[in-house]
């Protein structure tokens, strides 16, 4: 389908129409695994029809957009858009009251907090200690805020000396065909920081993390493997991210 959509751009600046119908019946199943991914995050009261019709509607986008001269692959380029689409969706309901963003901070500055003064992985008990709070009124916090850690990924292509937003997705799409040593020492250097701060988190959030982001599970699978809730798994993710997000905060503002 890619050589199809490659041909059909080289030939004439309009897709047909029977190509587009053909290309996003074949990415319908991409589609609904970004949103079901993103969903586990989310308030049961978002509609995920509605998101998956904003995953289609980045899916077209990415159909006119996709330029073939960057080297890039159709697939990787249509993910890249269609989690825009969905998130920009998101934003714009604003599913995250400013309460629940606030209540994020709190948490991370309280983690960040406890492990400096301690000189390790804070426990539940402590960070919640240190906030004042029984465990459950910390679980239902935790609860509260799982959802912060989505990110609109178009919000790493960089901004011009204006404050513009500049280039495309495809602008930060490894072209395979070339190599920058720079990029790869530097990307090298962050896998080098991510994995030693991963490797200092408690056993239980370095597995789910490992789960979730390696082996590719899904909440609920995890939770089978564990032998927890789903809800379980969820609050043992968002401390694990909570963590992370402290740690190389102040490792990247060094």
């Amino acid at each position: 389908m890619e050589t199809l959509l490659r041909e059909a751009k080289a030939t004439s600046e309009q897709i047909p129409a029977p190509l587009k119908e053909q290309i996003v019946l074949e990415h319908t199943p991409l589609i609904r695994y970004i949103v079901n991914r993103i969903a586990v995050r989310l308030p049961s009261h978002i509609d995920l029809d509605d998101l998956h019709n904003t995953g289609v509607i980045g899916l077209m986008d990415a159909i006119e957009k996709y330029d073939p001269g960057k080297n890039c692959k159709f697939k990787t380029y249509a993910e890249f858009r269609i989690k825009g689409a969905i998130l920009d969706q998101l934003r714009s309901l604003d599913w995250v009251p400013r309460s629940v963003r606030q209540k994020s901070r709190r948490l991370e500055r309280a983690f960040g907090e406890v492990e400096q003064r301690l000189g390790r992985s804070a426990s539940e008990d402590e960070v919640a200690d240190s906030l004042g709070l029984q465990i459950e009124k910390f679980h239902e916090l935790m609860n509260q805020v799982r959802g912060i850690s989505l990110v609109n990924l178009e919000e790493i292509r960089g901004a011009n000396s204006d404050g513009d937003r500049t280039g495309t997705f495809a602008d930060i799409v490894e072209d395979v065909h070339s190599e920058n040593p720079f990029a790869s020492l530097k990307l090298s250097e962050m896998k080098r920081l991510i994995a030693a701060t991963i490797a200092t988190l408690p056993e239980k959030e370095r597995l789910v993390i490992s789960l979730y982001y390696y082996e590719d599970l899904n909440m609920k699978e995890i939770g089978g493997i564990l032998g927890i809730t789903e809800s379980r798994v969820c609050q043992i993710h968002t401390k694990a991210a909570l963590r992370l997000r402290g740690k190389l905060k102040g490792l990247f503002d060094r």
